[in-house]
């Protein structure tokens, strides 16, 4: 792509680049649109919204109290343990001067399941309203360089590219002699390998943890577990999201997307598990898989950013840095938001990414050194990483204490007891 090399300031004292319009980067870009003072630059590399994947927002994306905001029951305590109340009123603060139709909007998605293009689609309307700060849409991808070279004094770049970030692993400098600067500001944890499947099932259909036992009684080796949030219905029709654990070499074996018929013929034993499981819903409803079943191979990784922010290319003194000093993230601020700083397999995290765009737009509202937004938002990632990371934990072990509820001595030997 051609990146332009000015921006139009007349009305603006802060260039902001944002990479990346996913929903996550159209809400940044539409939150500071709503404030004066910025001149914006939304880096987008799809001409058109086509993602049409389910997603539902989690409840603490809209919650009006401390009490709402730490309800959930899996992490509420983690949440609680992590944050004092003043830091989440901070928070809650942030959210409150977001621009009033882009609440509306949020609110509305949050009621149940939304098409993700639909998210971004409102968003991107909105933001074709026009706002205080003027929002310049820029079509094609950027490479790490073109990154570099439109960063100038005092800049400010938000990363919104997704777990694949475009600067996640730029954000710290390379140290002489380093051996592994690829992954040198990425922390990964491999969880285990799966297969999602995806259908839509032509009747009403709810699950729990009861169903999801029931129904997989009789799978010896490979459990289908439909994730009860994630099941969405409209009309009479059910949108199914499920996954299986699988092995290593099923993963290699695997291609990465497939059909249902086509699991069946090649991987007959993990398609058993799915296949008894719509029986069963079959038996019960009276109702049949619509059309397709999507298959596709995932490793599931949780993953965070060490730094957040290029906090470390400010750091003094410079040591043995590489190309320390004069390297562009030294002269602005960079920011990773939304999957390019946190992500985990076992939600949507597009929740979370909305809430650090917030916070982020808050810290900036305030008008405070960049050196204090920087470690004010390090602090916030930080403790959201904490946050993701003991509910992911949490998950999976019951996952898999779930897989061999009857094996008596292998629900023993994943049982950690005092």
């Amino acid at each position: 792509m051609s990146i332009p090399t000015s921006m139009d300031t007349a009305r603006a004292t802060q260039r902001v680049h944002i990479l990346g319009a996913g929903p996550v980067g159209l809400v940044m870009a539409a939150m500071l649109q709503s404030m004066p003072g910025y001149a914006i630059r939304l880096y987008e590399k799809r001409p058109t919204y086509l993602r049409t994947r389910m997603v539902k927002l989690a409840p603490y994306l809209v919650a009006d109290s401390l009490s709402a905001y730490a309800a959930d029951e899996v992490d509420g305590d983690n949440v609680a343990a992590i944050f004092d109340a003043k830091e989440l009123e901070a928070g809650l603060r942030a959210r409150r001067s977001v621009d009033p139709k882009l609440v509306a909007l949020i609110q509305e998605w949050s009621q149940g399941f939304c098409p993700l293009n639909i998210i971004e689609e409102g968003v991107s309307a909105m933001i074709a309203e026009g706002g205080p700060s003027p929002v310049e849409r820029v079509l094609g991808s950027v490479s790490v360089d073109q990154a570099l070279a439109m960063v100038a004094r005092d800049d400010i770049m938000i990363d919104c590219t997704g777990c694949n970030s475009l600067l996640r692993n730029h954000l710290v400098p390379e140290q002489v002699g380093e051996a592994n600067s690829a992954e040198r500001n990425t922390y990964t944890l491999r969880l285990e390998y799966a297969v999602n499947v995806t259908f839509l099932y032509g009747a009403p259909y709810q699950c729990n943890q009861y169903c999801k036992y029931y129904k997989n009684r009789g799978n010896s080796k490979y459990k289908f577990i439909p994730a009860v949030d994630r099941i969405a219905q409209d009309a009479g029709v059910t949108h199914v999201f499920g996954i299986i654990s699988i092995s290593a070499e099923d993963f290699a074996a695997l291609p990465p997307q497939c059909k249902g018929d086509l699991l069946r013929e090649k991987f007959p034993a993990v398609a058993t598990s799915m296949d008894r499981f719509i029986e069963q819903i079959n038996e019960e409803t009276g109702g049949q898989v619509i059309g397709d079943i999507d298959v596709v191979r995932i490793p599931l990784n949780l993953y965070h950013a060490r730094n957040a922010t290029n906090r470390a290319w400010h750091a003094e003194p410079a040591g043995d840095h590489v190309d320390a000093g004069e390297h562009a993230f030294s002269k602005g601020s960079v920011f990773l938001v939304g999957d390019s700083a946190i992500g985990s397999p076992y939600f949507q995290s597009i929740s979370l990414g909305i809430e650090c765009a917030m916070f982020l737009a808050g810290l900036l509202q305030q008008g405070i050194p960049m050196s204090d937004v920087r470690g004010q938002y390090e602090t916030r990632i930080y403790k959201q990483w904490l946050r993701v990371y003991m509910r992911s934990k949490t998950i999976k072990h019951n996952k898999d204490i779930f897989e061999r509820l009857d094996d008596t001595f292998g629900v023993l030997e994943k049982l950690k007891i005092y």
